[in-house]
This record gives C-alpha cells, sequence and structure tokens, in this order.
C-alpha cells in the first residue's frame, strides 16, 4: 500500500475485488483511489499495490510480498532478512523501531549480477552452456564456463539400462 501513485510502474482505477477502502489501527477508513504494480529497489516487485492518499507509510504484506518475489522473509530482533528458496540471504535490512523498514544499500541494483554462474545454472533449472551464454548479454555474471562440472546435471545424463532376462 502506498499513497503516493508515481510510485507504480502503472496503475488503473480500483476494480473488483481490490478493496474500496483500507481499514487502519485507528479503525477509520481510507480510500483506495488506484491500483498498480510497483518496482522496488534491487530485484524486488510487487504486484496488486493499493494508492491511498491518506497513507502515513507505505507498508508491504509480507505474503504478497514472498508470493510475487519468490522468497522468503525472516524476522528476528535487529531486522529482517530477505531469502531465495535454497535460504540464501539476498538482502538484509537493520531495524531499531518498531517497523521493518526495506531499506536497501546505496548502488544496490541488481542482486543478479553478484550472484555467481553456478548459481545462476541452479537456479534456471540447469539450462546448458548454449542457455546460459546467451542469458549473458542480458544479466551480467550469468554465465556459465566450459569448466563448469554440475552434479545434478551429470546424474540427469545419466542412461539407466534394462536388461530383459
Amino acid at each position: 500500500m502506498t499513497s503516493d501513485s508515481n510510485t507504480l510502474s502503472y496503475s488503473f482505477p480500483p476494480r473488483h475485488p481490490i478493496p474500496s477502502n483500507i481499514i487502519v489501527g485507528d479503525g477509520s477508513l481510507l480510500p483506495v483511489t488506484a491500483t498498480g504494480a510497483a518496482h522496488l529497489h534491487g530485484p524486488f516487485h510487487l504486484n496488486n499495490v493499493l494508492v491511498s492518499p491518506k497513507l502515513i507509510k507505505n507498508l508491504i504484506l509480507v505474503r504478497q510480498f514472498t508470493t510475487d518475489n519468490n522468497c522468503s522473509v525472516e524476522f528476528d530482533y535487529a531486522g529482517c532478512s530477505m531469502k531465495d528458496l535454497s535460504r540464501n540471504v539476498i538482502i538484509r535490512c537493520n531495524s531499531s523501531g518498531p517497523l521493518y523498514p526495506l531499506q536497501l544499500p546505496a548502488g544496490h541494483s541488481l542482486v543478479a549480477a553478484s550472484a555467481t554462474s553456478d548459481l545462476w545454472h541452479r537456479r534456471l533449472g540447469h539450462p546448458g552452456h548454449e542457455a546460459l551464454s546467451k542469458l549473458a548479454s542480458i544479466i551480467p555474471g550469468c554465465n556459465k564456463t566450459a569448466s563448469s562440472i554440475c552434479h545434478a546435471c551429470q546424474l540427469g545424463r545419466h542412461v539407466r539400462l534394462h536388461f530383459h532376462g
């Protein structure tokens, strides 16, 4: 939820089943004036973002965030961590107050750039060298060297022989 529709990559008037109002902590209703999608810092994005001009803080529904970004969020006393499905930390956000702000370090543009080629190979379902080479021009750091050997790919290429006696 946001108060500023300019943060959305696109927006449109609310429609069913999007709520027409948001109920806030004091029980009052705030009108929803638009919905849309938002690109957050780094690799994160959100779909179905509600716009309500009277909100004083942008809010993220954790369930929607994890679904839209195929990740998990882990909270602790000092902040929260966003993790990929292999439980590797994508980003850590520390918090000293009552909220868990999503604050990415300055210059943090795309986590993809820092991922190793082997990690990309696993994330993308073990594609071959040719497919990853094509991606290298789109995603920096996404290339697989010819010398890389993947145990899962080796097992997948094994042929099981059946003998009928």
